[in-house]
């Protein structure tokens, strides 16, 4: 295992991530962006004028498949308001991303020396009506 694994996995599956989405045609445009309402940890762009989407990125690091399902107890509610709190702040502040299509995605890494590949979960449910409150 790489030294930069062992120093920080939650960054080392970020990169891979990235680095797949990239293979694919994705554009970073943002890696761990911050506000007051916590951190995105990818943000990336792809296609030009009416066809570009910008796409949200949660990246879980696991060890192994347990009963967590790879990390979806650690994205609960909460997470998940934050997250959409901070989609809207990042949208608010980027005024050229207005007409893109926006999709958010959990990305499920599993940590060496396990095999499988990354899982990808579409994310439709985020609390969005929330954000208004802010």
């Amino acid at each position: 295992m790489s030294n930069r694994l062992l120093s920080d996995p939650g960054r080392w599956a970020e990169r891979q991530a990235r680095t797949l989405l990239e293979s694919h045609g994705w554009c970073c445009v943002e890696e761990r962006w911050w506000c007051r309402y916590g951190e995105i940890d990818l943000l990336l762009v792809k296609g030009v004028g009416a066809t570009r989407r910008v796409l949200v990125v949660e990246v879980k690091a696991r060890r192994r498949c347990g009963i967590d399902g790879w990390g979806m107890t650690a994205f609960g509610w909460a997470k998940q308001l934050r997250l959409a709190r901070a989609i809207h702040c990042w949208l608010e502040a980027h005024p050229w991303s207005g007409c893109c299509a926006v999709q958010v995605s959990l990305a499920l890494v599993p940590l060496p020396p396990n095999p499988c590949c990354i899982r990808w979960i579409p994310i439709h449910w985020l609390p969005f009506e929330a954000v208004d409150q802010v």
